[in-house]
């Protein structure tokens, strides 16, 4: 086990109508006001805006709000939304939503404190953030993690570049979480928001060294827990013990947990998926589907360690004493799983029929360096055979 540190400051608010609480939680923090980002009409709709700027209003906070968030958030409403939180004099952002919110929430956090700077800069490692506005959430989909991690992923739309930054500066002061919020969610919304959740805790899992094996269990158990409640929820959407279990799952993955005590995190798997999504606009869990296990082929075959004891721990392989072979078998099952829950696994089930795979390898090493990955270092050839097999 290697030495660790671990900063988890969110306070989680978590049960059914925990949004009503919103405004008396953010005065707790001596907050007076906020700027309000949400994403499409749902949260209007659903009336749970309504709801929580009725609980502001009751505290006396006052509040701005931009709307107009889209998975893989853009650049340029995090802009706007920085500019709206100097004019307002927001002391505050509160996401309510999901990843995509929370992400392009942080990121305004990060543009709103250093206004003399473009905040793309940070997220093309131009400069490291030094300040952000302090974020809080009230979370509707169970995915990303974002509500209790120290990471954010922003897309330049005018580049096709999606790109993430880590900073222990934006992790929200409160995350309130209800998972009654998530049960209107469409079905392959709630799959894809597995999947991720599951990647989040799969990229921290697979490391060369320090494994600990309490931190392996855990990760371990997690993953089963998301993979169980994914197909109670295919077939029982309404189920709020499985959507609890998500949801609690979902914060987590991310919150860095599920890999104390290794040697790093690998992130190989999301750092292709981020490619994809830019040059394609695809749901990331989606996108996920079809590169992880192209990706856990790759890597069995040149070392099936770790992926044998995925196979045997996660996916009830019975170990033969052929490494690789619990692992290929292991990953046929993941394939399955993902196809259960209606998840796509090759990049034309995503809709891609054609994607020029020069300019995706391209572009994974011109942001990630020549090699990358904490399990197995890869190379542009090496990313180059993931892609053609996920295709």
């Amino acid at each position: 086990m290697f030495d660790f540190e671990y900063f988890a400051p969110t306070r989680v608010i978590f049960g059914r109508s925990a949004e009503e609480r919103t405004g008396a939680l953010l005065r707790e923090l001596g907050v007076s006001r906020v700027l309000i980002h949400y994403g499409g009409g749902s949260a209007v709709k659903s009336g749970l805006l309504g709801r929580v700027t009725a609980s502001l209003d009751e505290a006396g906070i006052a509040h701005a709000s931009l709307g107009g968030v889209v998975p893989n958030p853009r650049v340029s409403k995090v802009r706007e939304g920085a500019r709206l939180a100097l004019q307002f004099g927001a002391e505050l952002i509160l996401a309510v939503g999901g990843g995509s919110v929370i992400d392009s929430s942080k990121a305004i956090g990060y543009a709103a404190a250093e206004p003399e700077h473009d905040v793309w800069e940070i997220y093309d490692r131009k400069r490291a953030p030094k300040a952000c506005l302090p974020v809080a959430c009230v979370l509707t989909i169970a995915a990303a993690g974002s509500e209790m991690s120290n990471s954010s992923v922003i897309t330049n739309e005018e580049t096709g570049e999606k790109r993430g930054c880590r900073s222990n500066l934006c992790r929200p002061r409160l995350a309130i979480m209800n998972p009654e919020l998530t049960a209107s969610l469409p079905p392959y919304q709630t799959a894809a928001g597995c999947t991720d959740i599951l990647m989040h805790t799969l990229e921290r899992y697979f490391t060369q060294g320090g494994n600990m094996e309490l931190t392996d269990q855990i990760a371990e158990g997690l993953m089963r827990t998301v993979m169980k409640n994914a197909l109670i929820l295919r077939d029982d959407p309404s189920n709020y013990d499985a959507r609890a279990e998500v949801m609690w799952a979902s914060s987590l993955s991310h919150n860095d947990l599920t890999g104390l005590g290794a040697d790093g995190m690998d992130f190989v798997s999301h750092g292709m998926e981020h490619e994809l999504g830019g040059m394609f606009d695809v749901t990331h869990g989606a996108g996920l589907a079809v590169i992880v296990p192209a990706w856990l082929e790759y890597v069995a075959a040149k070392n099936p360690a770790k992926p044998a004891q995925f196979a045997e721990r996660v996916m009830d392989v019975t170990p033969t004493g052929d490494p690789l072979a619990d692992a290929r078998e292991g990953i046929s099952r993941l394939r399955e799983f993902f196809t259960s829950i209606g998840m796509p696994v090759t990049m034309r089930q995503l809709g891609i029929d054609n994607p020029d795979i020069d300019l995706l390898v391209h572009k994974v090493h011109e942001n990630k360096g020549a090699t990358f990955g904490g399990y197995i270092p890869l190379t542009a050839a090496d990313t180059r055979a993931i892609y053609l097999s996920a295709r």
